[in-house]
């Protein structure tokens, strides 16, 4: 078995891909055994590829977008909990019925087991929830595991990309819907779901990522890796609100 990834896609623009529709990267081999950097989702095409070389009929590839949970250190998921528990008014990034996927590692590897207990063979995409999740179910979701007092400002998408806010970096989790990433958070798991994967509420992922979190050291805490800093979301709010008044 290997663990793959989404990115090895090279066309996201298509709302519903499958394991089967998705377009890969086209790669060359020869760039291995060159000094020319190799983009990650390429890097994984050639992975797979070598994966299949070694294992001729006997490999299980899993290809999932992002793994969030307990554990996680880039804090790609866990900027949302931290900060909605902080309090206060929480920059909410694009239109919030924009969708949003991942998937908890502890989901994905309880399905590594049942996969391999089953001798499941082929290609598998690992992607959740079950059923579709906007940007607004996922932070108020989150807001339900916590008693802070928080409010939501909802920040239109070219506003902030015409200021640099990076989706999936500055605002984590967050593509927008459109272009080339229509379909980016909008995958066909039926393939998943009928191989038995199974997914734990969102709570259960956003409490038990909030309880690691404060698991850390005190500096970890205050200089997460993803995301964007308290005095630049002010920033960013402040000019919001001049611009719509």
């Amino acid at each position: 078995m290997f663990t793959s990834t989404r990115s090895v896609y090279s066309d996201v623009s298509q709302i519903g891909l499958t394991e089967e529709t998705g377009q890969l990267h086209k790669v060359d081999r020869a760039l291995v055994d060159s000094d020319e950097r190799i983009q990650y989702g390429p890097a994984k095409v050639l992975c797979e590829m070598e994966a299949n070389d070694a294992f001729p009929g006997r490999t299980l590839i899993v290809r999932p977008g992002l793994i969030v949970g307990p554990g996680d250190t880039t804090d790609r998921f866990t900027y949302w909990p931290a900060r909605i528990d902080r309090g206060g008014e929480v920059l909410a990034p694009g239109d919030p019925t924009n969708p949003v996927m991942f998937i908890d590692v502890r989901d994905l590897a309880e399905w590594y087991v049942h996969l391999l207990e089953q001798g499941a063979l082929g290609v598998l995409n690992a992607l959740g929830p079950e059923t579709p999740l906007s940007f607004a179910e996922l932070l108020y979701g989150i807001r339900a595991v916590t008693s802070a007092p928080v409010s939501f400002t909802w920040v239109d998408t070219d506003f902030l990309l015409d200021r640099e806010v990076r989706p999936y970096a500055h605002m984590p989790l967050w593509v927008p819907a459109r272009g080339e990433s229509a379909g980016f958070q909008q995958f066909d798991i039926s393939k998943p779901l009928a191989m038995g994967i199974k997914y734990r509420p969102l709570a259960v992922t956003a409490k038990d990522t909030l309880d690691y979190h404060y698991s850390r050291p005190a500096e970890r805490q205050v200089e997460l890796r993803a995301g964007i800093s308290a005095e630049r979301e002010t920033e960013l709010l402040r000019e919001w609100h001049a611009a719509t008044k």
